[in-house]
């Protein structure tokens, strides 16, 4: 669906839609660097470097929707790289185990979060949907990786924090 076959209400909630997933990505970015500036494996250092430059795709596809939605990328951003980066060091310092089941959990919120957001997309806006779908599948294969290399649940206190933050951004960046 091009930009101009959308109702303007209908393509400015897609574009703050790609907007929320863009800056998924860039804390996804963040995160991956972080974790992986303090990993004690260095086959896991590698694996979250690896990872990181996976996500760049990601964020290429949604910054590019976004434009040919008519649509600009978060004002926050800067303040989410630099929050998701603590947060991953933070990860990487209580070890590798727990930063890949970090991983796992974060990859399967992110699971969660695309499916809402595929069920918002008209399914005639099938350059959007392809996108998304894109995400999902690569979101869940880096869950099953950091599961395969040890991986361990978080506790389910850590699991509630964690959604809550990403509330916290969805809410903030559909807006700015």
């Amino acid at each position: 669906m091009k930009r101009q076959d959308m109702p303007e209400p209908t393509r400015d909630h897609t574009a703050r839609l790609m907007r929320i997933n863009h800056t998924g990505e860039v804390c996804a970015q963040a995160l991956y660097q972080g974790q992986a500036a303090t990993a004690r494996d260095p086959s896991v250092r590698e694996s979250m470097e690896r990872s990181a430059q996976e996500e760049n795709d990601h964020l290429v596809w949604c910054e590019t929707r976004i434009k040919e939605l008519g649509g600009r990328t978060s004002l926050l951003n800067p303040l989410w790289y630099a929050g998701s980066f603590a947060i991953g060091a933070a990860a990487g310092i209580a070890g590798d185990k727990w930063s890949l089941g970090f991983v796992a959990e974060t990859e399967h919120q992110v699971e969660s979060h695309l499916d809402s957001h595929l069920a918002e997309v008209p399914d005639d806006d099938k350059k959007t949907r392809v996108i998304l779908e894109q995400m999902k599948e690569d979101e869940i294969s880096h869950a099953d990786k950091a599961l395969a290399k040890g991986g361990v649940e978080l506790p389910l206190p850590i699991k509630k924090a964690m959604k809550l933050m990403s509330k916290v951004m969805t809410t903030s960046v559909y807006r700015l």
